[in-house]
């Protein structure tokens, strides 16, 4: 069966190659069974899209937060997501983030004058890794060479390379022993601040939170209290809430946070990393496969 794809609202002619390798047609939307959603807005830009015909929609991001919460996503149609599609390269920016936080790479980027940084080692060191999808799982694989005590929070049973799992209701009690806290869970309701103030004050003093999932998840006033007493060590940061992060912002300021502006997926490896999802999933859709991705509207994920 040939799938006829509409890939809008924005043209691609790279997710236009990546459905005919699944062996789709791409489509005028009127004429489509499926989308492949590509381009920016809000929410209601893609639910305008949405008619009587179409029965899949690949989103092409790994967090569906805005679409969810807009009430767009539903279970008719199917809504599918990148998940997992980018872990790989998002759990190479944790480590990278891990390092310089161990190595002092934050303060000698500052640093105008020749001096020592106190710097320490990543191996060995336990790592509490919340929310062990794709992400979480390839960076477990990555600190495999450092010999870390990996401790993971998932409610997706066991996680290969961890010394002990627990569920995500329990996520407190990874906190007071790691030396990095990686926070890796997708936005939801059940989710968003999720770090705060009391969370901090579980954490060692020389704790690092790595935040590379979004910005929601954790509170960032508590977060920059947490930072300028003393109560945390420092903080690695891909994603804030608000973001952009507004020039001026405390956390621009605090010599013990080192921040990168969203990039923790670079461009060309998003778009190989998505180009091979839809051709795969339109492989599935057209062979009646189960779908890679698939939303759950209750989860929010």
């Amino acid at each position: 069966m040939t799938v006829a794809v509409h890939v809008g609202p924005e043209p691609s002619p790279a997710l236009d190659d990546a459905v005919r390798r699944g062996g789709g047609r791409v489509a005028p939307l009127q004429e489509a069974e499926a989308i492949v959603y590509h381009g920016g807005g809000a929410a209601e830009r893609l639910r305008s899209m949405l008619h009587e015909g179409i029965r899949w929609v690949q989103l092409p991001s790994a967090g569906v937060e805005r679409w969810v919460d807009a009430g767009v996503v539903t279970r008719h149609p199917v809504f599918t997501a990148a998940t997992g599609a980018y872990g790989p390269q998002v759990a190479e920016h944790a480590l990278a983030l891990m390092l310089a936080a161990a190595r002092g790479l934050h303060r000698a980027a500052r640093a105008t004058t020749w001096g020592a940084t106190r710097s320490v080692e990543l191996a060995g060191s336990t790592v509490a890794i919340v929310g062990c999808g794709g992400i979480g799982r390839a960076l477990i694989r990555l600190l495999e060479p450092f010999g870390c005590t990996i401790v993971a929070v998932t409610d997706r049973g066991e996680v290969p390379g961890a010394a002990r799992v627990l569920p995500r209701a329990r996520y407190r009690e990874a906190l007071p022993d790691a030396a990095y806290v990686v926070v890796a869970a997708p936005a939801t309701p059940g989710t968003r601040g999720m770090f705060g103030a009391h969370e901090f004050g579980l954490m060692r003093e020389d704790a690092w939170l790595v935040n590379i999932a979004r910005g929601s998840l954790v509170v960032t006033g508590d977060l920059v209290d947490a930072l300028r007493a003393g109560r945390i060590g420092g903080a690695a940061l891909d994603v804030t809430d608000p973001e952009p992060l507004p020039d001026g912002h405390p956390l621009w300021e605090l010599e013990n946070v080192l921040i990168t502006p969203h990039t923790a997926n670079p461009y060309p490896a998003y778009w190989r990393a998505l180009t091979e999802r839809v051709t795969e999933n339109v492989r599935r859709f057209a062979a009646g496969e189960p779908l890679d991705g698939v939303v759950s509207p209750e989860q929010g994920f």
